[in-house]
């Protein structure tokens, strides 16, 4: 598993999923429908990505086809990685 999917599914595990190594989470599966985030939560992902990954999340940035799944998360991060260089 690549280093940014790691840490992503580390943080969603310990911060929504209060540490549950049962839960079955696809790349896919979206965080707002499965009730594991709510807004409180995309601030905190953004916090997180921020933090972790050194890049800047805009207003624009906020939007599903970016924060919503775990693929949504790595394909967001490798763009703004990318833009970075």
């Amino acid at each position: 598993m690549p280093a940014i999917e790691t840490d992503i599914r580390e943080f969603v595990t310990d911060n929504f999923l209060f540490g549950r190594k049962n839960v079955s989470l696809s790349g896919d599966d979206s965080l707002l429908e499965e009730g594991l985030i709510d807004s409180t939560g995309v601030l905190e992902l953004v916090m997180f990505i921020e933090g972790k990954f050194d890049v800047t999340v805009e207003d624009e940035d906020l939007v599903p086809d970016n924060l919503d799944s775990i693929n949504c998360l790595i394909s967001f991060i490798e763009s703004k990685l990318e833009e970075a260089k």
